[in-house]
């Protein structure tokens, strides 16, 4: 079994397109589609940590799901902060085709990995608004809601972890002490475009591997894990 990761599909719900933000962006999503289907077997699992569609409702979301729910393997969603279409979880879940879970403030344990997480938000700095503070320290109770509920699920299986935003930066340790702390191996992040990508933290800190993987930071390919 191979784990593979990309964030950001922002797929075109009501046919917003990409290109606006670049030739780039072109035909996005026939290229990671024709990508995955060439890499990833039904026994594969595929992170998708945010930002999977521009819809603004669950119901005008259904055909982007269901573009992700007809490739191959496991498909584990978490929500980004451009996912308006994600009301409560159980209308979510109800919502989603065969093969395709969503995470929130829990983890589900696959072929004996545990995987969780949770949006994130904001890292704390000199600029930061008290409102974002304050979902800040929201979103570090949910990562820790999210491990607790790893933990009770098996006690000693390898953790992998999606946010959305940044977990943390070179200057700003963020979400990076929770992770530590439960002994999290991998932590898989999108949010970043452009410039923005190539000043991510990547690799080892202190016990855990980080990866950034917006699609456009992959030139629109799969990132394998392991």
């Amino acid at each position: 079994m191979a784990v593979y990761a990309i964030a950001d599909l922002h797929l075109p719900a009501q046919q917003k397109p990409m290109d606006i933000f670049g030739e780039h962006w072109r035909n996005h999503f026939q290229r990671i589609r024709q990508d995955w289907l060439d890499r990833v077997a039904p026994e594969d699992v595929v992170l998708l940590p945010g930002d999977l569609s521009w819809a603004m409702r669950l119901e005008d979301a259904q055909e982007d799901l269901a573009s992700i729910g007809a490739l191959p393997g496991t498909k584990l969603l978490l929500r980004g902060n451009h996912d308006y279409w994600w009301s409560s979880i159980g209308r979510v879940r109800r919502a989603l085709p065969e093969g395709t879970l969503a995470l929130q403030n829990d983890s589900v344990l696959i072929d004996g990995r545990l995987y969780a997480g949770t949006r994130g938000w904001i890292l704390p700095g000199t600029d930061v608004a008290p409102e974002d503070l304050k979902i800040y320290n929201r979103e570090r109770m949910r990562l820790e809601m999210s491990l607790k509920h790893a933990r009770r699920l098996d006690t000693s299986a390898p953790i992998t972890v999606m946010l959305h935003y940044p977990p943390l930066t070179e200057e700003e340790p963020g979400f990076s002490d929770i992770l530590e702390a439960f002994g999290v191996e991998d932590c898989v992040y999108g949010h970043l475009h452009g410039p923005a990508i190539y000043g991510a933290v990547r690799g080892e800190r202190r016990g855990v591997r980080y990866h950034q993987v917006s699609c456009d930071g992959l030139d629109f390919r799969l990132y394998k894990l392991y």
